[in-house]
């Protein structure tokens, strides 16, 4: 992925929308919110900046996990490559924002602990290399098994 990576966390404005393209690719996107702050030292108390704005797009499965995880307001990170978009409002007024189309998008657990659903991969012509495993290793959690010492005899 070209171009400058960030990472966000912040608030989401508004539950995902996800919607399949024509060719059957699915998207979603939704927008994020966050506040920075900065210490007073006159008034001796945090105060809040002005609110910075994101687009987030996710795409096919990442889309679909974000669609059926995310709701308005949660605490999310999200990392992605970072873009600027331009456009004219009904005003005829210049606009631009700031988005992300998102490679990967995690809930904050500063916030509290989730619990995680892992879905079962589809195999297919790209999963293929990812369905089996190899000798040594537990195809459902993925660690690498012990090996058992054969027994010498005495």
């Amino acid at each position: 992925m070209n171009g400058p990576q960030i990472t966000v966390v912040g608030h989401l404005a508004w539950p995902p929308r996800t919607r399949t393209l024509a060719g059957g690719t699915v998207v979603a996107d939704f927008r994020i919110g966050q506040t920075p702050s900065r210490f007073d030292k006159a008034t001796n108390a945090w105060v809040d900046l002005e609110t910075l704005w994101f687009g987030v797009t996710c795409w096919r499965a990442l889309a679909e996990h974000t669609g059926t995880s995310l709701k308005k307001g949660d605490r999310v990170v999200v990392t992605g490559r970072l873009t600027t978009r331009s456009w004219t409002n009904d005003k005829g007024e210049a606009r631009s924002g700031l988005e992300i189309d998102a490679t990967s998008v995690g809930i904050d657990l500063s916030r509290g602990p989730v619990t995680q659903t892992r879905v079962e991969r589809m195999s297919g012509a790209v999963d293929d290399q990812w369905n089996e495993s190899p000798a040594g290793v537990d195809p459902l959690t993925g660690e690498l098994e012990a090996a058992i010492p054969e027994q010498v005899a005495a």
